[in-house]
């Protein structure tokens, strides 16, 4: 973990040490989604 010159070096996985669900993905759609709905009522009304 510790190098020669003092450094501490973790590999990704390790430092992360949690899942990642891509939970974010979801959230970028649905946001473009409702941006998208938003754009277009206003287009029509």
């Amino acid at each position: 973990m510790t190098n020669d010159d003092g450094r501490v070096h973790v590999e990704t996985d390790q430092a992360r040490a949690a899942s990642t669900p891509g939970v974010g993905r979801y959230v970028l759609g649905a946001s473009l989604v409702l941006i998208i709905v938003i754009f277009a009522a206003l287009l029509l009304f």
